[in-house]
């Protein structure tokens, strides 16, 4: 049974992986010190949707996920899609995983972030995710406590790279506050997002607390504590010791101005770990389900495997196409984290329509606050909403191929049907 202490620690696992290691730096870019405005809306927002989700998980709890929310609410189409979106997020958010890892290796390597630098960034992701392809291939996967651990130690060296660098430099590069304008700050808040998924992944383990309406809500008040105090630090750190000069390595500068050079190598050495455990765990579970997406299409020919092969081929093939566009230019790490983004956004929409659905007394509120401050969110996603629009319409398609395909033999005379 979990208890409230490692419900709220799994919890923060689920929201704390190599993003952190990136997406902060991308929007202190985006919008300069306004940025900040971002985090505590985020913070804000995410006080509701953790309700929402805890509620979902004591008063429906169903194994599944978001899928088999939106099922109970809305049907098994709107449970594709959503599953479907989520498959395209993994899809596409994993090479931008891998290239985040690429950058600390290359900057460990000394090659910094120019040419040569994105380069090896781009050789190193490749390596990454032949590495986890091929482990997930053969059943090699690491345990979900391992993972824990990764991020436990992520949070730890974030921890002290706030407080290291942060008291000498805290009123450093505050003005001008909106160099890009107040607008930006939405723009930063759909980069933002990506820190911010993860308050859905427990709500299906709400059976396992001993006494979940008293236990969940503990956890998760707990989490968010850690996590208000975690991201608040590293906003303000973020935007007053990187900004002005772009990094793709934020959390490696924060930590070198405290430890130098000894702390910038084992914060490579530890994102290069995290970056690796975060893409073998969300793989292999990837891969389950494109099979479960496309249950009677060649991805599923091998469904019946422990982590189906034939999806692991596609991710490797879309995998290594997106790596090169961003190691030749063609596209840039911020429009892969935004089109994730997108795509994240989408799946909590349809998650917290279900949860108005389906809720009842206070967390059924909490629902109907979070939804539309997502949809505001999802607005600043711009020509990145195309990315789950597309991914909607291509599961409508195919669901309307398979329903006309279904009914064609009962029109047919009967001499003709076989």
């Amino acid at each position: 049974m979990l208890t409230v202490s490692r419900g709220a620690a799994l919890y923060v696992g689920a929201l704390v992986g190599p993003g952190l290691l990136l997406v902060p730096s991308l929007a202190a870019q985006a919008a300069g010190p306004v940025s900040i405005l971002a985090w505590a809306a985020l913070l804000l927002l995410s006080a509701p949707l953790a309700i929402a989700f805890a509620g979902l998980g004591v008063q429906h709890p169903v194994a599944g996920g978001v899928s088999a929310y939106v099922r109970a609410a809305f049907g098994d189409l709107a449970a594709t899609i959503t599953g479907a979106w989520f498959l395209a997020a993994v899809i596409i958010g994993g090479p931008a995983v891998a290239l985040i890892g690429g950058y600390y290796v290359a900057d460990l390597a000394g090659s910094g972030t120019g040419t040569s630098g994105r380069a090896i960034a781009v050789l190193v992701g490749l390596a990454m995710q032949g590495t986890v392809l091929a482990a997930n291939a053969i059943g090699l996967r690491l345990s979900s406590g391992f993972q824990l651990a990764l991020s436990a130690v992520l949070v730890a060296v974030v921890g002290v790279a706030v407080a290291v660098a942060l008291p000498p430099r805290a009123t450093h590069n505050w003005t001008p506050f909106a160099p890009h304008g107040w607008w930006a700050a939405g723009t930063a808040a759909n980069i933002l997002i990506w820190l911010f998924i993860g308050w859905e992944a427990m709500a299906q383990l709400a059976g396992e607390f001993r006494r979940p309406a008293r236990d969940l809500p503990r956890a998760i008040g707990l989490a968010y504590a850690v996590i208000a105090v975690l991201y608040a630090g590293l906003a303000v750190a973020t935007i007053t010791v990187t900004a002005g000069a772009p990094s793709r390595i934020p959390l490696a500068d924060l930590i070198g101005v405290g430890f130098g050079r000894p702390g910038v190598e084992a914060t490579a050495v530890l994102a290069a770990a995290l970056t690796m455990g975060t893409m073998n765990v969300y793989t292999a579970g990837a891969a389950k389900l494109a099979a479960a997406v496309a249950p009677s299409t060649w991805l599923a020919g091998d469904s019946h495997r422990g982590v189906p092969r034939r999806p692991l081929l596609v991710l490797a093939i879309t995998g290594t196409g997106l790596l090169v566009a961003l190691g030749t230019g063609a596209i840039g790490p911020d429009d892969v984290v935004r089109a994730t983004s997108a795509c994240f956004i989408a799946v909590y929409v349809l998650a917290l329509a279900s949860a108005v659905r389906l809720l009842r007394a206070g967390t059924r509120v909490a629902a109907i606050v979070a939804l539309p401050l997502v949809c505001v969110v999802a607005a600043f996603s711009s020509a990145y909403l195309l990315v789950p629009a597309v991914v909607a319409l291509a599961v409508l398609a195919t669901a309307l191929g398979r329903r006309r395909r279904r009914q064609v033999p009962s029109r047919l005379p009967a001499s003709q049907r076989y």
